[in-house]
């Protein structure tokens, strides 16, 4: 499985500069780089620590330096130099200067070309010189991006001599080469093994050494190798480079963890969710990361203490207490549940990591210590390189200095010498994915480890080496319903919990606020191609109301990855789980740059920008196989009571059971980390098992799987490959990418088939929850979705907004809203009322009944398809106000700046709206007697099949026999 990671057929850049022509800006001449933009900074060495890969650079301390270091009287007047450093000033300007200010952007191919002329003409006696060389070597992105492409062509021409070496010399050349991870740098290296100089040749081969991101330019290697027509230096310098990846040189050459850690704890008591680390408002910087770190804690809560309330968070705090002399820990009672953004990492990294040699502005390392941590959040942490440790943290307090013996398991006051806590690592091979600089390149340069043993004609393990994931020591007398389909995407019948796989991803998506991130990340990973079958990008949180920097996302993001094979969605097309749901495939595996990418057939594990970026790149994830919790859904619902509210029965019930606490001091939460399974309701229609999966995230489970019978499924499909063809005649794009996944899915409907648990099937828990007990709607109280209530226990509270709209919702929901509006028996509401549908499918359709028009006579604010109020990032409701909202969280601060938000279901949120107040469970039930009066025309789905207008642009699209021949290949993922 291992050796897939380096087989990759599609995403690296072993073809360098010529296979960038898939990319506009990077196929350009450089001369049309060449401008004056301003821009960013330089790092300066500095002793290297454990966290680190190599020498460290110290971004904070190299700030002002650089600046000051600048001199107009030299002999050589840089005009790159004069406008950087005025960037420079800026971004150390911000935040009153604290922590040092706001590091300088990375070099952008303009920037880049621009500073490649001056070092072309300067000298080395030029004052300015070491600077430029400095600013070359340290400020650009490495893989894939384009500047990369532009330093990578510049330093090929010098190290293969077709240009004059100025104050950058041809080892030199070859050196930073090497330093570029991969991508860009790959070809030359490889053609410099064959190189007559000794020189070039011993030094191309040292930094191949060290570089994981070859990807099929492996082969090109081992053809050097063998080749008989190649020199006997050329051969021992590929051999060398085999034997080097063979022995792990890469990963042996990093300093190991050390036995003790000493760290200054910075305390966040109660939760800790990813609003607070990278709040929504913000979204628009995150992939500045030294800004949008900015905005981590930026509201005042217990023991906090921001810079500006509301606008920058604790910088003086955290300045005061690094002055006790170590690193700060992150340590909080529970930490980072809500969303998958890696950003929230990135922000914590960013104060409390390590500067990564080479690569500007993101940084690895660091400690996070919680009670409990959220299982994607940890998984970030891991790819990011940094040590996380669940524990009691009861007796850490803000400013503590503490020692951690990340073997022993204990972490000790280093005052007194006494045992604070007691603690088991997650994972058996943390310590190596620390040392390696994080899960993923750990991932990547054991297969190539594995591959080159292979090659050089030994075994494949690397266990001498590396300390392998243990297999459970039992196993299960049955499967799950989850462990079957992950058995299926590894190829095996089922994985039980605890064994370590890496399941191939049929199906991975990406949002817009995440989307810049991950792209940044598949450069750094030097992907060019998606490995993965379906890679599909949305644009639902910033298309309403984008900022400039969205408009540019808008414009440049769709080309970045359909020019990958993937499929691009558009700005007003609406939630990104509303169509990745529609390019599902069944029993398949997937994952997602959000939370929320909770597949309602197949099962997903979401994830950060960083492991999504991987799973597109690779077309696998790495997966520790969870334990699964099932819920059991027994009886009948009875009338009134809506899916939103069996959602909300599953923490209800959790809580009524012990196993699951609102309390976040020693929180106990039986749904973290497992897959929750759904069974007993297996006639649901997809659209409405999505409100059940989708709600998981609240739960911060792993994944979800929900037991359908084939008819809803067959039925889903069939109206998704009608869809699917009519965005083929639309223009959509990648149409070959789409083309295959409707060969897929239609050779599915030709001989239906789907996984079942078995019978003797072991979970962590069940829960049984019998619907004839649950006789009025239930729930989620402010400002927490698994706080739980009854309606009755709430009734009569004043609701001053309602929303309507989230992925939470479909069609069926805006038509049961707008039937209770039309018979509302006042002009105006006595609330605010925001409604956006989820697509503008849906959109089109409600117009087209008549239901935009009860609802603007109604008032309300009608919104673009899209996720509108639900992340927060967009509009936003009243300060302090309290709102009933169908959205999928309700987090402090996350629908507006002290909102008290209820989440409840479409029907309860309208009548809240028409009664400004939550009703009794009497009132309610009399609207409800409307609804379900009619309930077969109000819960009607949107089947493309049995729209003309679908039907119609379906017909004229031809799938290729190319593309039916490649789905049948991949009928086993």
């Amino acid at each position: 499985m291992l050796g897939r990671i380096a087989s990759a057929r599609r995403c690296g850049a072993s073809r360098s500069l010529v296979a960038v022509k898939r990319s506009t800006a990077a196929a350009a001449p450089l001369s049309t780089f060449i401008s004056g933009s301003t821009v960013n900074n330089s790092n300066q060495f500095k002793s290297s620590k454990w966290i680190g890969v190599g020498p460290k650079f110290d971004s904070r301390a190299i700030i002002a330096a650089s600046a000051a270091s600048y001199s107009t009287s030299s002999p050589l007047h840089s005009a790159f130099l004069t406008s950087y450093d005025a960037h420079v000033a800026e971004r150390a300007s911000l935040a009153d200067g604290k922590l040092g200010g706001i590091a300088p952007k990375p070099l952008d191919a303009a920037q880049t070309s621009a500073l490649i002329e001056e070092i072309k003409v300067a000298s080395s006696s030029d004052a300015n010189a070491n600077r430029l060389v400095e600013l070359l070597s340290t400020r650009v992105p490495p893989g894939v991006d384009e500047a990369a492409y532009v330093k990578a062509s510049y330093l090929s021409a010098v190290a293969l001599g077709e240009l004059p070496p100025t104050l950058i010399s041809r080892v030199r050349a070859v050196e930073l080469l090497g330093t570029m991870q991969g991508g860009y740098n790959v070809a030359t290296l490889i053609t410099l093994l064959s190189n007559s100089d000794k020189e070039l040749r011993d030094c191309a081969a040292n930094q191949l050494k060290h570089t994981l991101l070859v990807f099929d330019a492996f082969h090109d290697v081992v053809d050097l190798s063998n080749s008989t027509s190649s020199s006997p230096e050329a051969k021992a310098a590929a051999l060398s480079v085999l034997e080097s990846w063979a022995a792990a040189e890469w990963y042996t050459s990093k300093p190991d963890v050390p036995d003790k850690i000493t760290v200054t704890v910075f305390k966040v008591t109660g939760e800790t969710n990813t609003d607070d680390l990278s709040p929504a408002q913000d979204a628009w910087s995150r992939p500045d990361i030294p800004l949008h770190a900015l905005a981590m804690l930026k509201n005042k809560r217990e023991g906090i203490e921001p810079e500006k309330d509301g606008e920058i968070g604790p910088l003086s705090q955290m300045e005061e207490l690094l002055k006790k002399g170590y690193p700060l820990a992150y340590v909080g009672d529970v930490v980072g549940t809500g969303s998958s953004r890696k950003s929230a990492t990135n922000s914590v990294l960013w104060y409390m990591g390590e500067d990564i040699p080479y690569v500007p502005n993101i940084k690895s390392g660091g400690v996070c210590i919680g009670g409990k941590i959220a299982p994607i959040f940890f998984n970030t942490m891991e790819d990011s390189g940094a040590l996380p440790i669940e524990m009691d943290v009861s007796n850490l307090n803000m400013g503590d200095v503490i020692d951690i013996y990340p073997r022993e398991g204990e972490v000790v006051d280093a005052a007194c010498d006494e045992l604070v806590a007691k603690f088991d690592l997650k994972t058996n091979v943390l310590l190596d994915e620390v040392r390696a600089g994080g899960r993923i390149p750990l991932i990547i340069g054991r297969g190539l480890t594995s591959k080159a043993r292979v090659a050089l004609g030994r075994d494949a393990s690397v266990s001498d080496i590396f300390t392998m994931p243990v297999d459970p020591t039992e196993q299960p007398k049955g499967y799950s319903l989850a462990q079957k389909m992950v058995g299926k995407a590894c190829g095996v019948a089922g994985i039980p919990p605890g064994k370590y796989c890496e399941p191939a991803m049929t199906t991975v998506g990406s949002q817009d606020t995440t989307g810049p991130m991950t792209r940044d990340e598949l450069r750094g990973l030097a992907c060019l191609g998606f490995s993965a079958d379906l890679v599909m990008q949305s644009f639902c949180h910033t298309a309403a109301y984008p900022k400039p920097v969205d408009v540019v996302t808008h414009h440049t993001l769709p080309d970045f990855i359909m020019t990958r094979g993937g499929v691009s969605l558009r700005p007003g097309d609406g939630i990104i789980h509303s169509w990745l749901n529609r390019m599902l495939v069944p029993d398949t595996v997937g994952t997602g740059g959000d939370s929320h990418t909770r597949f309602p057939i197949g099962i997903s594990f979401p994830a950060g920008s960083g492991l999504v970026a991987f799973a597109a790149a690779t077309g696998i994830f790495p997966l520790d196989m969870p334990e699964s919790v099932l819920v059991r859904f027994t009886g009948s619902m009875q009338p009134g009571i809506t899916l939103r509210d069996l959602v909300q029965a599953i923490p209800y019930t959790a809580i009524q059971k012990g196993l699951l606490t609102v309390e976040k001091k020693g929180k106990k939460n039986v749904f973290s980390g497992r897959v929750l399974e759904i069974e007993g309701l297996p006639d649901l229609k997809c659209e409405q098992a999505f409100e059940l999966s989708d709600a998981s995230a609240e739960r911060s489970a792993a994944g979800c799987t929900i037991k359908l019978n084939k008819e809803p499924i067959i039925e889903y499909l069939n109206s998704n490959v009608v869809m699917l063809k009519w965005m083929i005649s639309e223009g959509y794009g990648d149409a070959r990418t789409i083309e295959r996944r409707i060969a897929r899915m239609e050779d599915w409907l030709a001989n239906p088939h789907l996984l079942e648990a078995d019978d003797n099937a072991e979970y962590a828990e069940i829960i049984e929850i019998n619907m004839d007990e649950i006789k009025e709607p239930i729930l989620a109280l402010p400002n927490d979705p698994d706080a739980s209530a009854l309606l009755s226990e709430v009734a009569g509270d004043k609701i001053d907004e309602v929303f309507i709209g989230s992925c939470m919702t479909n069609i069926g929901h805006f038509r049961a809203a707008g039937k209770l509006l039309a018979d509302r028996n006042t002009a105006t509401l006595p609330t605010r009322l925001w409604v956006a549908p989820p697509t503008k499918m849906d959109a089109a359709q409600l117009t087209a009944e008549g239901y935009y028009s009860t609802f603007g006579t109604a008032g309300a604010r009608m919104e673009m398809p899209g996720c509108s109020l639900c992340m927060g990032n967009q509009a936003r409701v009243e300060p302090g106000c309290t709102v009933v909202s169908t959205s999928t969280r309700n987090f402090p601060n996350r629908l507006g700046q002290g909102a008290n938000v209820f989440l409840a279901s479409a029907e309860l949120a309208a009548v809240a709206a028409i009664e400004g107040k939550l009703p009794t469970v009497e009132e309610y039930m009399k609207y409800m007697a409307k609804v379900d009066a009619t309930a077969s025309d109000t819960y009607r789905y949107l089947n493309f099949d049995e729209l003309p207008e679908f039907v119609e642009a379906s017909d004229k699209v031809e799938i290729s026999d190319e593309m039916r021949e490649a789905a049948k290949k991949l009928r086993i993922m």
